[in-house]
């Protein structure tokens, strides 16, 4: 028993630490009866539990680590000798990122990192980075970081991390930034009401808008499914949305060669016109042709298994806007 128990690896964490201990639980045939912990298995579960804190303070201090390797970059604004010199300290900086953005898949990790400053500075100086592929990886990090931690939602957006956020989604050179910026956006927004209203306060959906009109094929794909989203989750904000002109410009984007993120312009476009007068009269307006398309759209869509969701769609849009009208109701009442 003694060697087996000293030959028993610890465990890294404490998901691992439950682990053993449901085995140990589970292991005996019948009811387990009450006895005390013998010597042995206390030390065993000290030295367990000892491991534990060891990795997690690891982390910390690999964390500090990369803070420093961040600093040290100083994103490139002091004079440094050599252009092989510049391109390692990025290099460092973008490996370094990485494994923020791992390490901060942890919960608990995210918010030490923001403990520890280190969200401070990726948002004064990754983001602001003259390198492309730094300012990616600073908008990756703080969107791992972000995921399902409202205390990190809190603090990044009191920080001002959104406008930035939405700055490099609009206009930034780099197609990856501008992806990643949307998705950090994403994790901001999204089931958080803070962001929310923070996001309207800078006129985000202007930058949807935008986003589904560029020629990067994954910004569209983001711009309108987080459109839609919000959309579903928040109907609240349709005037707002439909004063912004958004049926024809979706409508727009809808006439641009067909692409997979059509089916989210068009479940947006549902969206608008449910339970919204507004949003019906504009989609019906004969100046947008838009139930031609419709039509077109459901023929080209016939039997293709992988366009199922945009054809019910299409379907659905259809039959809210059109289904039932005479044919001479074409809106020349208005």
């Amino acid at each position: 028993m003694a060697e087996d128990q000293r030959n028993r690896r610890h465990p890294q964490n404490l998901q691992g630490v439950l682990r053993l201990a449901v085995e140990a639980g589970s292991a005996a045939d019948g009811p387990a009866l009450p006895e005390p912990m013998s010597e042995e298995r206390k030390e065993w579960l000290k030295g367990a539990l000892a491991e534990v804190a060891k990795g997690q303070n690891s982390e910390v201090e690999q964390m500090k680590e990369c803070m420093r390797v961040m600093l040290r970059d100083g994103g490139c604004e002091r004079g440094r000798e050599g252009e092989e010199d510049e391109e390692d300290e990025e290099g460092e900086t973008e490996r370094a990122l990485e494994f923020l953005s791992e390490l901060c898949e942890n919960l608990d990790n995210a918010r030490d990192l923001m403990t520890l400053g280190g969200l401070d500075l990726c948002m004064s100086q990754c983001l602001n980075h003259p390198q492309g592929s730094v300012r990616w990886r600073g908008a990756q990090l703080i969107a791992s970081c972000a995921q399902n931690m409202p205390e990190v939602q809190c603090h990044l957006l009191s920080k001002g991390a959104l406008s930035k956020l939405l700055q490099l989604t609009d206009s930034d050179p780099h197609p990856t930034v501008r992806v990643k910026a949307l998705y950090a956006v994403s994790c901001l927004v999204r089931e958080q009401e803070v962001g929310l209203r923070a996001f309207l306060s800078h006129d985000g959906f202007s930058v949807l808008m935008r986003g589904m009109q560029s020629d990067n094929e994954k910004l569209r794909t983001k711009s309108s499914f987080l459109l839609l989203n919000l959309l579903t989750v928040h109907p609240e904000h349709k005037d707002t949305v439909l004063s912004m002109g958004m049926v024809q410009q979706l409508v727009s984007v809808l006439r641009t060669p067909h692409s997979s993120f059509h089916e989210h312009v068009l479940g947006a476009l549902c969206c608008l016109v449910e339970e919204s007068p507004l949003g019906l009269r504009d989609c019906q307006s004969p100046t947008l042709g838009l139930e031609e398309m419709l039509n077109q759209r459901a023929e080209d869509l016939q039997g293709r298994e992988e366009c199922q969701e945009e054809l019910e769609f299409c379907q659905r849009l259809r039959s809210a806007c059109f289904c039932g009208r005479k044919p001479d109701d074409s809106g020349m009442d208005r």
